[in-house]
């Protein structure tokens, strides 16, 4: 079996992907660099760097990537720049341009000098159908990190697009978003499908930007589909 990958969210850990490590052993859930060993990257092709030296690292070879939200660019990035270097993309409530809205942007700019704890409070809402004990478990976790990382993520996620390089990719892709996902709208996901020949997508009923969490059992199902049909 292909080494399967997955790549958290702006600000978030591998720690996010708790349902998704016990479905499938062996797979791997990085944490990218300032969380809180290393630096942070300043764009998303910058940890797309990262991660290529971490596969490296460890001997990978050619791995499915499974990125949610800025986890998602940074998984595109990295098929774009090294499509030898990849088997398969599972793109998860993310999409080809990752713009944040300003007013969100600029709420983090100006309490940047605020304790981590105060993050709290605007992340919150991003997991509210999450089950209570995951959600709070996360959120001590992410909340535990400056404010200037979060805000340096989304800046990240708001300079990315490739959107015109789409149609370059010719792997095997699965899109899945929940169709109640506000951050990285449905229509993100049906953009990237219709533009990457051979993907396909899947819509997750009464799910959000965080459906991995929101609905495992589903969202695992459609992952294991994939993984068996692109085969060793």
């Amino acid at each position: 079996m292909k080494q399967l990958i997955f790549i958290h969210g702006a600000g978030g850990t591998g720690a996010v992907w708790q349902y998704q490590k016990e479905r499938f052993p062996g797979s791997d859930a990085v944490t990218l660099p300032g969380r809180p060993e290393g630096e942070p990257r300043d764009s998303i092709d910058s940890y797309r760097q990262w991660l290529r030296d971490y596969i490296a690292d460890r001997r990978y070879g050619a791995p499915v990537l499974a990125g949610q939200s800025m986890g998602g660019g940074i998984a595109l990035s990295y098929a774009l720049a090294y499509p030898d270097e990849t088997a398969a993309l599972i793109l998860i409530g993310s999409g080809a341009r990752l713009r944040v809205n300003p007013a969100f942007l600029k709420t983090m700019s100006d309490n940047i000098d605020k304790p981590p704890s105060w993050y709290r409070g605007l992340a919150t809402g991003m997991y509210g159908a999450v089950e209570e004990r995951v959600r709070e478990s996360v959120l001590d976790t992410t909340c535990s990190f400056p404010v200037s990382l979060h805000l340096n993520d989304f800046l990240c996620c708001d300079r990315f697009d490739v959107m015109e390089r789409l149609p370059e990719l010719s792997l095997p892709v699965l899109v899945v978003c929940g169709d109640r996902d506000i951050m990285t709208p449905l229509k993100y996901s049906r953009f990237m499908a219709e533009k990457i020949s051979g993907s396909r997508l899947v819509v997750i009923p009464d799910a959000g930007h965080m459906v991995f969490l929101e609905k495992p059992d589903e969202v695992n199902r459609e992952i294991g589909k994939f993984m068996a049909e692109i085969g060793d």
